[in-house]
């Protein structure tokens, strides 16, 4: 009996032919075509693909900018550097022409006589320099000058005479003066002060009046 009913199932597929690509209803299986493939993974990895590629551009076009951003700052940061240096030499001459002015290196205040001994006075309240030559040229140096000379000190025949210089370089000027309180952008500014001191003795030869 069973093997009757074995023997009628197998020979009803048996007698049945299908093509290949067709749908077997009793085994609800597809009979796959030669050659044929599912589709989906490798649609899959090209999608993986394109995804990985678009994040390298992304990273790699982050890095280029933030290269660019650094060479960009460290150019401007060398520039500065430079224009410091130069406002530092421009101040140092403004240091330069103020003690010219109060030291009397000519000796022409007492050419005669010693006594009364003239000691040198401060130049104008605030002296702007500019036309600076060379690399220096873009700076303008503002000088002040403060003084004792109204009251020296006197160190037995000596007369002594204080002053304190200060000078201020600047790439940009306020009014034709420095420092500028309201800067643009790139704005160098270097400042030195110098405390100098000269002595006349009144008993002293002339011009020099040296103290002794």
């Amino acid at each position: 009996m069973n093997d009757s009913n074995c023997s009628r199932r197998n020979s009803g597929l048996g007698t049945r032919n299908f093509e290949l690509g067709t749908l077997i209803p009793e085994l609800g299986t597809q009979i796959p075509e030669p050659g044929t493939r599912n589709p989906e993974p490798g649609h899959r990895q090209r999608g993986v693909s394109i995804v990985t590629a678009i994040f390298l551009l992304v990273v790699l076009a982050l890095l280029g900018a933030f290269m660019l951003s650094v060479t960009g700052l460290q150019q401007s940061s060398s520039q500065l550097d430079v224009q410091g240096v130069r406002a530092y030499q421009a101040a140092r001459a403004g240091i330069e022409w103020g003690a010219w002015q109060v030291l009397d290196p000519n000796h022409t205040l007492n050419p005669v006589t010693c006594s009364p001994v003239v000691l040198p006075s401060c130049p104008a309240a605030s002296t702007n320099l500019s036309g600076l030559a060379g690399s220096l040229s873009p700076f303008t140096v503002t000088v002040t000058c403060s003084a004792t000379i109204n009251a020296p000190t006197t160190e037995g025949n000596r007369n002594v005479g204080a002053y304190q210089i200060i000078a201020t370089a600047c790439n940009q000027p306020s009014a034709g003066a420095c420092p500028n309180a309201s800067p643009a952008s790139g704005y160098v500014e270097r400042q030195l002060q110098a405390t100098l001191s000269k002595c006349k003795d009144p008993t002293a030869t002339a011009p020099r009046c040296t103290c002794g």
